[in-house]
């Protein structure tokens, strides 16, 4: 393995000893090990050299370890220590814990596996750290390209969708189920397009009062009905020059439906009470979760209506179609929910994310995430947080556990492992670029340090690469 992959361990202690043996086990663990007799002298190590995880004793001559822990976390945020504790007592190193140590463990150490199983456990937090990290740094620049969060094939065959789109006047129908993102979707066209700084009204069909949906859409005038006091312009009026977006049209009433196909067709509307029309210059999208050519076809729909919206369809696919962007959306929703935090998730607690089905798709996520962290302690996302139809999520049969486990269709390395779609996204990208460094750390959202990093780490593209001297706390 390369260096640059490897953990760096270093180890301070007075004596030499206690050193001797954690760099035993440290090497033993495939660790770089590194040694320092005293604070002074493991501070001055860390200005040279990059470490992950430090274990260190209380009790030193000039500098005790409290001191140096709290030098640590200050100039070295991102390191991870540890404290040994002989001499001093349980409530020093509960002292050291609240200063921001890792954990503490009693020497000398009985049995010897105690040690090695800690080790494992700091560099397994670095290592699950770092994955959280990249997936943030890589769900940051998606979210500020588009405004929409995946990089999966899907999304992105969305994504070029939205940008074909964005300055066309031709009526848009997007198609999906409930909770996918319809309307996240809708505002991206508008708003990464030539109308993004005129209006964009958003009315939810299956929401209006029956009685009131011509009134709201289209105005009325004053005394048109019992308390109309005043003329109101409706809301195509509202968005004239813009974009409307009617959510659920599957939901609007049939009568109401020839109204709107008039308003597409001769491009004018006909307040309510009023002998007059109104020319507005508008942008029609629309989203349904219903089967509308099933619907037109029994006739609950309007077949004319249909086909003059259905010019161009963006189908959005559900969660578990694309299940290799839950891990970027999950750190999407905890940065949201809880910003600056960096609340890491567990391995197990996401395996579970990525085998649960979604029925509620996006938005059932969103709740699930926004649970986790009001019911859980904010130091982890574990599978304890989950609600439990999630955390007793088990595949069903071989086929089933199959498609939990995939997490995109077009990477055939893809699995629930955070590492394989973690590869799959690296490799993606660098193949869309043909090979450019620079390009495709550019696209990833990441350092030029942190990309070499994940080609070697992947074996992907694996020409000589130039000496990098690198920070790993700086740049992870």
């Amino acid at each position: 393995m390369s260096e640059d992959l490897r953990v760096r361990f270093l180890i301070v202690d007075d004596e030499q000893s206690i050193r001797r043996l954690c760099v035993t086990v440290g090497t033993g663990l495939g660790f770089i090990c590194l040694e320092a007799d005293s604070g002074e002298n493991a501070l001055a190590l860390l200005e040279e050299q990059p470490v992950d995880i430090i274990l260190t004793d209380l009790v030193m001559p000039n500098m005790s370890g409290l001191e140096f822990l709290e030098k640590v976390k200050k100039l070295f945020p991102r390191c991870e220590v540890a404290v040994m504790t002989g001499h001093g007592s349980v409530e020093t190193a509960v002292q050291a814990m609240k200063l921001g140590a890792y954990d503490y463990i009693s020497k000398p150490f009985s049995p010897l596996e105690e040690l090695r199983l800690f080790l494992r456990r700091m560099a397994d937090k670095v290592r699950l750290v770092e994955e959280n990290q990249f997936l943030r740094e890589r769900m940051e620049n998606e979210v500020k390209l588009h405004g929409i969060v995946g990089a999966s094939a899907k999304i992105q065959d969305v994504l070029r969708m939205v940008s074909r789109l964005k300055d066309t006047r031709t009526p848009v129908l997007i198609t999906g189920e409930s909770g996918t993102g319809k309307e996240l979707v809708a505002r991206a066209i508008h708003f990464h397009g030539s109308l993004a700084n005129r209006p964009f009204v958003a009315v939810d069909c299956g929401s209006l009062v029956p009685t009131l949906i011509e009134s709201e859409l289209f105005g009325y005038e004053k005394g048109a009905f019992t308390g109309a006091v005043k003329s109101k312009a409706g809301l195509f009026q509202s968005a004239n020059g813009g974009t409307v977006f009617l959510d659920e049209i599957g939901e609007l009433p049939l009568e109401l439906q020839a109204k709107l196909l008039r308003v597409l067709q001769e491009k004018e509307v006909r307040p309510v009470g009023s002998n007059q029309r109104v020319k507005v210059d508008v942008r029609v999208i629309a989203a349904t979760n219903r089967d509308l050519e099933a619907e037109y076809r029994k006739g609950t729909f309007r077949k004319d209506l249909y086909f003059r919206l259905n010019v161009v369809t963006v189908n959005i696919p559900s969660l578990r179609e694309r299940r290799s962007d839950i891990p970027m959306l999950v750190h999407w929703f905890l940065e949201r929910f809880a910003p600056g935090e960096s609340i890491p998730v567990t391995s197990s607690a996401m395996k579970s994310l990525l085998q649960y089905d979604w029925p509620g798709n996006v938005r059932e996520l969103e709740n699930c995430i926004e649970r986790a962290i009001a019911l859980g302690d904010r130091s982890a996302i574990d599978i304890s947080d989950l609600p439990p139809a999630l955390a007793a999520e088990t595949p069903r049969s071989q086929d089933d556990a199959r498609i939990a486990t995939s997490a995109t269709q077009n990477s055939p390395s893809a699995s629930t492992d955070l590492e394989a779609i973690e590869r799959a996204t690296i490799q993606r990208v660098f193949e869309q670029v043909n090979g450019d460094k620079v390009l495709a750390g550019k696209m990833l959202g990441i350092s030029r340090a942190t990309l070499y990093r994940k080609l070697k780490r992947y074996n992907i593209g694996m020409e000589p690469l130039p000496p990098l001297t690198r920070s790993r706390h700086a740049l992870q």
